[in-house]
């Protein structure tokens, strides 16, 4: 059989193994259950593997026949802090938590490719990267500082689309996703009765005016050609209607499509922040803190994984991914060595352009989807492999 119908042959197991998983969501960096979860079907699989790597993170290796390069494959595993509305009958057991973003379909598809691989033969080794906390834009590293990128030559990954109909997937050359940089700002002024503003210091309309103000980073300091995101997504001053506060507190966000203008704007803002609050007589401090860079597929790996999609989906099945904003820190492995991170689709066959997007409580994927990625995952390592010389030379 085809990689693709041994996928669809496999498919009911891993849906069952994801509704399981679904049921049970954890948040990032608790993922116990679910770290046990695919320990105990690696064991069955009798692929050996590490636990605990970065957090609750799970690294397995399934080595060759003979020497070669080594291959990495993720996946993510925590789920979001959204209250699940989908109806479904293994909908989340737990209030509040749901796997929105549908890493739990990434589990079981990572799954399904060692299910594969453990059938094929190879030379060199491929290395399954089960991460924690991608959500938090944390556990990328995590898993880097503690060991899992050492001796890989190249990685790839995907992610599901409920946009894009199951059954196709979308690739991009070069920057796919932007950058994620978080801000956290509070600005003091003085505070005092709302009927005498003239002996305050007011720091809520400093913040007003902060939040206007940073837009024009991106209307008049940026290229048009160099798109950019910056967010204030929550304020919180005062507790009493007839009371200015002493102090203001934002948090936001910063999306950048290109490394160097990410590099730009933690200047910008400080700039652009200090003297707006010296305008209203207030002070401001900033944090600007660096969370993922822009995601960036090598050339080389596209190419490499366009033709796998090309050879088990058909060409016909693949389209060029449109750039979004959203991060994803596989962007922090792409920088490390090289590799590719993708679109597979997982909406609905009719209408998926109105499907629920990520992130929504009424997020829903079609299963579909997940033999499709198992197969796509297992022919992008094997056909690495497969090409690589016994020698052991990458």
């Amino acid at each position: 059989m085809s990689l693709l119908e041994q996928g669809k042959s496999y498919a009911s197991q891993w849906i069952a193994f994801r509704r399981e998983l679904h049921r049970y969501p954890e948040l990032s960096f608790q993922e116990s259950r679910t770290a046990a979860k695919v320990a105990g079907q690696l064991q069955q699989l009798g692929v050996p593997y590490k636990r605990e790597v970065g957090g609750h993170g799970i690294v397995a290796e399934l080595k060759g026949a003979g020497a070669g390069p080594v291959i990495a494959l993720r996946a993510d595993m925590d789920a979001l802090p959204i209250q699940e509305e989908t109806g479904l009958e293994f909908a989340s057991a737990y209030p509040g938590i749901m796997h929105a973003c549908g890493h739990d379909a990434h589990t079981a598809i990572l799954l399904g490719a060692v299910k594969l691989l453990t059938q094929e033969t190879f030379n060199g080794t491929v290395r399954f990267l089960f991460q924690s906390a991608e959500e938090i834009n944390a556990g990328a590293k995590a898993m880097i500082e503690q060991g899992a990128l050492n001796g890989v030559d190249e990685i790839y990954g995907l992610h599901n689309l409920p946009t894009l109909p199951a059954g196709m997937a979308a690739t991009r050359y070069g920057a796919l996703m932007g950058s994620v940089d978080r801000i956290e700002l509070t600005i003091t002024g003085k505070g005092g009765h709302g009927a005498i503003p003239d002996q305050c210091f007011d720091p809520v309309v400093c913040a007003s005016a902060i939040v206007m103000g940073l837009q024009i980073i991106v209307s008049r300091e940026l290229s048009p050609f160099d798109p950019a995101v910056v967010t204030i997504g929550s304020i919180r001053a005062g507790e009493a209607n007839n009371v200015i506060p002493h102090t203001a507190v934002m948090t936001g966000t910063v999306r950048t499509f290109e490394p160097r203008v990410q590099e730009q704007m933690a200047g910008r803002l400080e700039r652009i922040i200090k003297h707006i609050a010296a305008g209203y007589r207030c002070e401001a401090e900033l944090h600007y803190i660096r969370q993922t860079p822009v995601l960036v597929n090598h050339d080389e790996n596209m190419r490499h994984v366009d033709q796998v999609i090309d050879d088990i989906l058909g060409a016909e099945r693949r389209i060029t991914a449109a750039p979004t904003m959203a991060g994803e820190d596989f962007s922090v492995y792409l920088q490390q060595v090289p590799g590719c991170f993708f679109w597979l689709g997982s909406g609905p066959a009719e209408g998926a352009g109105e499907a629920y997007g990520l992130h929504h409580p009424k997020y829903s994927l079609n299963e579909d989807c997940i033999p499709l990625g198992a197969s796509l995952l297992a022919g992008i390592a094997l056909a690495r492999l497969s090409a690589a010389p016994a020698d052991g030379a990458g």
